[in-house]
């Protein structure tokens, strides 16, 4: 295990999330997606993508009073993990959403059983995955509700409670590099909240992880909302003449500038990595202007990530199918997968 977290971030040009899959409620498939396959892995490999992050749920393959996470499920993630590591990616596992036991208790009311249980599943699992070499790095959380500084102190016990837990593991786990996310995996909150890395037996073997989705009336809305309508068009040379009222009106290129240079200031440039585990923009059907609607996610697909890894970020993008099938394995979207390589300098 001999990289530091800065050595491995050098080897993480561009990622991909195999999601709406291990961390699904019911089973692996209850969201539609098949079951992951060595194939699948090895066709992101030959896509261009250098590294997996895989989303996973705990709670609902454990036992409600004694944490013990079954043996089957743990043995599955290994399975799927090994596959990552036969393609030689990079591999990110965490603790998702998982019922959101972790991401919606922040509170000091919630600390204690929130800690035990937190403590309990990573040692189980950094246990069950300890042989893996340094291409495998585990997450503590995914996206924690966290907003102000009391909320801040009770994020830190729950990343030092799952340092502490793989660590005491021991083996290769002693010196694997950990990630923390952010408060609600936002730079400009961690401008605020974040004073501190958390303690680490080892030096330089942690990261930090924000995600990114701006602006969100052009990469999260599915329908107008009260605060804003949805945007199609997003970039100073994409709007749109046809539909007006759909172009974006904030959280264009400058934004991007912005926040990436911030969570360089913040982290990079201080030799903490920050890997930027989930960003993306969804091929919209309703669009009036809709040859220009996939140019301009193209183009925030290969700005995004030119500009992330211009400020040292990894980017991972969030996919749930939509880029790859699943099953055939045939590329789905290939405007947006160049528009990928392109930003990450591979095309």
């Amino acid at each position: 295990m001999p990289s530091t977290a800065t050595g491995i971030a050098a080897r993480i040009r561009l990622g991909l999330n195999i999601g709406n899959t291990l961390e699904a409620v019911g089973s692996e498939t209850a969201w539609g997606n098949p079951q992951i396959t060595q194939a699948l892995i090895d066709t992101a490999k030959a896509s261009g993508f250098d590294s997996i992050r895989l989303p996973c749920a705990w709670n609902q393959y454990s036992d409600a009073s004694t944490a013990k996470i079954s043996a089957s499920w743990l043995d599955r993630v290994k399975q799927v993990v090994q596959y990552c590591v036969n393609a030689d990616m990079q591999v990110l596992l965490n603790i998702h959403w998982d019922g959101g036991w972790l991401e919606n208790n922040v509170n000091l009311a919630s600390k204690d059983a929130v800690v035990a249980k937190q403590r309990a599943f990573w040692e189980q699992i950094a246990t069950h995955l300890r042989d893996f070499d340094e291409r495998v790095m585990f997450a503590s959380a995914n996206e924690p509700n966290c907003d102000t500084a009391e909320q801040m102190e009770v994020l830190y016990a729950y990343h030092q409670t799952f340092i502490d837990a793989v660590r005491s593991t021991g083996g290769r786990n002693a010196y694997r590099v950990l990630v923390l996310q952010l408060p609600n995996v936002n730079v400009d909150l961690s401008k605020t909240l974040w004073n501190r890395m958390p303690v680490d037996q080892v030096t330089g073997r942690l990261m930090v992880e924000p995600h990114f989705y701006s602006p969100p009336n052009f990469c999260i809305l599915t329908e107008d909302a009260s605060w804003g309508r949805m945007f199609y068009y997003w970039g100073k040379d994409y709007h749109s003449t046809i539909e007006p009222d759909r172009n974006a009106t904030f959280g264009e290129e400058d934004e991007v500038d912005r926040q990436m240079a911030l969570a360089n200031q913040l982290f990079v440039s201080k030799g903490i990595p920050a890997l930027l585990g989930e960003y993306g923009a969804p091929r919209r059907t309703t669009p009036l202007d809709l040859s220009l609607h996939l140019a301009s996610r193209a183009h925030w697909m290969k700005y995004v990530t030119q500009k992330a890894l211009a400020n040292g970020l990894l980017p991972f993008l969030w996919d749930t199918g939509d880029l790859i099938d699943r099953r055939s394995y045939a590329i789905k979207d290939q405007q947006g997968l160049d528009a990928l390589l392109e930003g990450a300098g591979k095309k």
